[in-house]
């Protein structure tokens, strides 16, 4: 059973990451969405990109990135686990969604970002954009707590199937 979890949450995570970096396709310009706010500011500013840019690509990845990941994470706590009670899927759903957000903090936040070419963008090299670890606490601490209720929310969702 834990191994069937493990690799589970290794496909869902995969998952994770091959959207991520799908938002990227074209260069990381198209997904400073992610990036922070004073950032997103200087980039404009220098001309590389427009709000109006950044609202229209984050406004796609709300759409399609959130539904796929739900549905992905209802299908394998309801049709894959097959949980039979709300504390089950409830229990699968909020493991998924800590370890989700565990990874996205370390992983991708301060690894992935941080080291790889991909997410720097041209023109910005002397603007900082990875967060501090204080930062990425303070968020992943802020998202863990938002996960025991949405966990509800998948649980509800993967009983109906």
């Amino acid at each position: 059973m834990i191994f069937r979890y493990i690799i589970e949450n290794i496909v869902f995570l995969a998952l994770f990451t091959a959207l991520v970096r799908l938002y990227a396709i074209g260069g990381a310009i198209n997904a400073v969405f992610f990036y922070p706010k004073e950032y997103q500011r200087i980039a404009v500013k220098r001309g590389l990109t427009d709000e109006q840019r950044i609202k229209k690509h984050h406004r796609i990845f709300l759409l399609t990135f959130i539904p796929a990941m739900l549905i992905a994470l209802v299908v394998i706590v309801g049709a894959i686990n097959k949980a039979d009670t709300f504390l089950s899927a409830y229990l699968q759903s909020l493991l998924f969604l800590e370890i989700m957000n565990v990874y996205d903090g370390i992983v991708i936040d301060k690894i992935w970002v941080g080291y790889a070419k991909l997410w720097k963008i041209e023109g910005m090299e002397d603007v900082p954009y990875v967060q501090s670890w204080k930062q990425v606490l303070i968020k992943r601490s802020i998202l863990a707590a938002a996960w025991i209720p949405l966990g509800a929310v998948v649980a509800g969702l993967a009983l109906l199937i």
